[in-house]
This record gives structure tokens, C-alpha cells and sequence, in this order.
């Protein structure tokens, strides 16, 4: 697979002749993908932290905030956990009265789940730094040109010349390899001696 460097300024990679959307940049996207999460979620982990939380409470939160009364199965179904992890972060949840649970009104056995009036608190704060995140980048002149320069405006500004720089070397390794004759034998060989 041939790397695209990218262009001057930005991490759009340059399109390449006959090749379909979904595969352009496709290293690119996913590199930069893997940033802009670690950032996403890095504000609200600061926050949760506070809370002896991590980011599975925050799922629950998010879900049982904008989905009040939802069940146990349909959040199973949501999160795509097992019953044992999302048991565990409910009894936190719970105990330290974020989320409350109630009998469903036609079978007592469900359990309908709601934030309690801190869990809807917490939820908007998280909700909040994400968005105000989300914001900046979008509003950021550079992310307007492709997807990748809108993940790039979502990783905090002072460590995008880091990023720059990481994803610069994967480029320049992979030009050398493809250069070193050497490289093109041992790969041949399956990376052994003869």
C-alpha cells in the first residue's frame, strides 16, 4: 500500500487516482482517529477521575441521561458489554446515587434506569467539555478541507506538532524500507536469514 504524504500545513492525504473514497488516507484517518479519541475522552476522564469514575460510568451516564427509563437490556444492547461489567459500574453508579433503577410498571422484574438530579449534573458537565471540543474543531478554518484536518483540529493545539511529527516519521520509514533493497529480502524471506 503506497503512503501519501501530506500536504503542506495539513494531513489531508492526496488523493489517489481510481481509488475509492472510503480507502483514501484510509492510515492517516485511523492515526489520527486514535488521537482525536485519546482527546475526546481525555476531558471528561479528568473529570470523572474526581469521581473514582472511568469511562464505562461515562457511557452509562450518557446513555440513562438522554434516555430516561431505558432497561438493563437495552442498554446491554446499546453498550455492547456483558451483564457483569455493566453490573459493576451500575452498582457504583447507584450507590453513590448517580443513577437511580425503578420496577417497570407492566413486569416488576425490569429494572428501568434514571439519573438522579447529580448523575443528570455530572452527565451535562461531560456532555459540555466534549461539546465545547466538538465546537472548536468544527469552527477551526483548517478542518473545513477534509477529514482528516478536522481530527487534527480536535487534538489539543499543543500536540499537533507532535502528532505532525510521529505521523512524518511513519512516512519517512516507510519511504526507507521501500528504498532498502535489504528490506525487500527480508521481507521475502518472511524476515529470517536464509
Amino acid at each position: 500500500m503506497t503512503r501519501t504524504a501530506p500536504r503542506e500545513g495539513s494531513f489531508a492525504a492526496k488523493p489517489v487516482p481510481g481509488a475509492a473514497p472510503a480507502t483514501l488516507g484510509s492510515d492517516d484517518l485511523i492515526e489520527l482517529l486514535f488521537f482525536a479519541y485519546r482527546d475526546f475522552v481525555g476531558d471528561p476522564d479528568r473529570i470523572l477521575a474526581d469521581y473514582g469514575f472511568g469511562r464505562a460510568h461515562h457511557r452509562v451516564l450518557h446513555f440513562v441521561d438522554r434516555y430516561p427509563g431505558l432497561t438493563i437490556a437495552e442498554l446491554l444492547d446499546i453498550l455492547r458489554i456483558t451483564k457483569q461489567s455493566l453490573n459493576r459500574v451500575l452498582k457504583d453508579l447507584i450507590g453513590q446515587g448517580y443513577i437511580a433503577q425503578k420496577p417497570g410498571s407492566s413486569d416488576r422484574r425490569q429494572r428501568l434506569l434514571y439519573c438522579t438530579e447529580a448523575g443528570a449534573g455530572l452527565a451535562a458537565d461531560l456532555t459540555r467539555v466534549q461539546a465545547r471540543r466538538l465546537a472548536r474543531a468544527l469552527a477551526a478554518p483548517d478542518a473545513r478541507g477534509s477529514p482528516e484536518d478536522f481530527l487534527m483540529a480536535m487534538i489539543e493545539p499543543e500536540d499537533r506538532p507532535a502528532v505532525q511529527r510521529l505521523m512524518a516519521r511513519r512516512g519517512s520509514a516507510a519511504d526507507t524500507r521501500a528504498a532498502d533493497p535489504r528490506a525487500a529480502d527480508f521481507r521475502a524471506t518472511g524476515g529470517g536469514g536464509a
